[in-house]
């Protein structure tokens, strides 16, 4: 049997009794659970190979093949690299691929390369931070599709002959402001800084109105957790109602973190 020990009132617990290499049917059911419940799990000193990584998050479903991650040998790790040289961290509030029609349900991100100090990952609950609106903004937002671009994070990356290419394979999508948990029935702001670009059927000037307010909910410390991280943590987090955001504070050391992503389905 399981234990979880809460990181924070609002989520994210730390979960103890269980190696991922070797889960059971009747500790996956206690996984399951534990994950609606927190939204984050943290399990500590787990010696995964990356066989057994994915094998895990494949008990939660089809694996995501990243379009824009470099192929290394494992299609369906995401290999998350900061050195002195190319220092990197997502420090921005988001969900992963919402830019994708069928955003991820989830993922699973390992730590190899720690830092000896910072790189924690900070969530957010995003349904936590959609409660904390008042009644006039619930009301506001009700109904209104934002729409998701990759092209802000990744096309600088690209020539503009592939950008072309990859803009065709994944055009913009559209998304509730307000996102509906397919499993729980809960309701979660389910707009980001990374890939929201606007909000349809409102001025430029309301649409950064909306999306700086339900930005600053989610940016709130009464709705988040941190994660401090250490070589073979690995940490799991439901992206259909939580956002995350990855600190900068640790270069020039070396960060190496390895991500799986379970495919979810169409917002509502």
């Amino acid at each position: 049997m399981i234990t979880c020990e809460p990181l924070t009132g609002a989520l994210g617990a730390e979960v103890h009794g269980v190696q991922l290499a070797d889960v059971d049917e009747a500790t996956f059911d206690e996984l399951r659970k534990a994950f609606l419940d927190h939204k984050v799990l943290v399990f500590r000193d787990q010696e995964l190979s990356v066989e057994e990584h994915i094998a895990f998050g494949r008990r939660w479903g089809e694996l995501e093949v990243h379009p824009f991650a470099p192929d290394n040998g494992h299609r369906e790790i995401v290999k998350i690299h900061s050195t002195a040289e190319r220092p990197y961290a997502a420090a921005k509030w988001h969900s992963d691929v919402t830019w994708r029609l069928e955003p991820s349900l989830g993922s699973i991100l390992r730590g190899r390369i720690i830092p000896p100090v910072g790189g924690d990952t900070c969530f957010a609950n995003a349904e936590a931070a959609y409660e904390s609106l008042s009644d006039a903004w619930k009301e506001r937002i009700e109904g209104l599709v934002a729409v998701h671009d990759f092209t802000h994070v990744f096309g600088g990356r690209l020539s503009p002959e592939e950008l072309a290419r990859k803009q065709a394979e994944h055009p913009p999508a559209r998304h509730p402001v307000v996102r509906t948990h397919p499993e729980t029935g809960a309701r979660a702001i389910y707009t980001n800084r990374s890939f929201t670009t606007h909000i349809e059927g409102v001025s430029p000037d309301e649409s950064a109105e909306i999306l700086d307010h339900l930005e600053r909910a989610i940016m709130s410390p009464d709705v988040q957790c941190r994660v401090r991280w250490r070589v073979d943590t690995v940490v799991m987090w439901d992206n259909r109602c939580t956002q995350h955001y990855a600190t900068r504070d640790f270069w020039p050391a070396e960060r190496l973190v390895e991500r799986v992503t379970i495919q979810g389905d169409r917002p509502f």
